[in-house]
């Protein structure tokens, strides 16, 4: 029997980062007809979290007071009169629509479009990773044609910020799709990135790391950039010709690029990631089949969620922040 209130983090306005987020006490959720309620028991922070909290969306998004994190894992408490594959019991990972978000909660109701079940062995902490990041990371990849059936050619492919969220999902993605991966990071994860499978990790603080120089010399067939600080001018002397940057974290000049190179051998696309519920459940599978990891930065309990939000703030997270219920 579900309870009547639960406790839940939200904040009332635009900024004031992890000192701004506050414990509350309100009613459960009732799931709408094509809805289940989810017990969380994990949800991962993400940097679009924080960055709607700073005013990414604003004035749009979101609606005050508002309970952030989309990523969320957990069971089926209650479901929806219109509810067909899932049911009561059944152990879920759920992206939630992020202008509504809910996930920093003890329950949230998701649409069960958006909703899969996680299978046995895989936890819910390694299961909240996924959407955002994961999905992402495959995405990108699956737009340069990678296949992860043994049948890709694999090509010559660097990943940058491969320690970070969507980076360590993207590296063993790569290396599953039987490309060669270069990899950058800070000096202090050089051997962490290696650990995950990538061929060959640059300092980005060297010179080399900064020129994207592998020891090979070789250019590359696809740059996967992850991070905001990446830019197409950097990019285009290390490609190969034709070759393509797909960028996942694009800023202004990364957009122009796109624009500007479209009909270019050498280009850059901006790959936005969509929820896809085979997509998803493709991860879990890999998980479970320990093809895949969810690489963990930290796990925070509820009650310190504030220190979670700060951590992934601060940018030097290695992996996920999940929060633990």
């Amino acid at each position: 029997m579900k309870p009547s209130s639960m406790r839940a983090v939200q904040y009332s306005g635009y900024g004031g980062g992890a000192a701004a987020l506050k414990y509350v006490d309100i009613p459960v959720p009732s799931p709408k007809k094509d809805e289940v309620l989810i017990k969380v028991e994990a949800a991962s922070i993400n940097p679009a979290d924080w960055k709607i909290q700073k005013g990414m969306l604003c004035p749009f998004i979101p609606k005050f007071p508002f309970i952030p994190v989309t990523d969320v894992a957990g069971d089926i408490v209650e479901a929806g009169s219109a509810v067909q594959e899932l049911k009561v019991g059944d152990k879920v990972v759920s992206k939630l629509v992020f202008w509504k978000a809910g996930g920093l909660a003890e329950y949230v109701a998701a649409s069960e479009s958006i909703t899969v079940t996680r299978p046995a062995g895989v936890s819910a902490a390694d299961a909240a990773g996924l959407p955002i990041a994961g999905l992402t990371a495959l995405q990108a990849l699956k737009a340069i044609g990678t296949k992860f059936d043994g049948t890709c050619r694999g090509s010559n492919i660097l990943i940058t910020a491969a320690l970070g969220g969507i980076g360590t999902y993207a590296v063993q993605l790569a290396k599953l799709g039987n490309h060669n991966v270069t990899a950058t990071c800070g000096a202090r994860n050089l051997e962490a990135v290696m650990n995950i499978g990538a061929d060959e990790v640059l300092d980005y603080k060297t010179p080399e790391g900064a020129a994207l120089s592998n020891s090979s010399g070789k250019k590359y067939d696809y740059i996967v950039n992850t991070t905001t600080d990446g830019k197409w001018s950097a990019f285009k002397p290390a490609l190969n010709c034709p070759g393509r940057v797909v960028d996942i974290a694009s800023n202004f000049w990364n957009f122009v690029a796109s624009i500007l190179t479209f009909f270019s051998k050498k280009k850059l696309s901006i790959v936005i990631e969509s929820m896809g519920k085979e997509d998803l459940r493709f991860l879990l599978e890999l998980v479970k089949e320990g093809k895949l990891k969810t690489v963990g930065d930290s796990r925070h309990p509820f009650e310190k969620a504030a220190d979670a939000w700060e951590k992934s703030m601060s940018g030097h997270a290695t992996g996920k922040v999940i929060v633990v219920m």
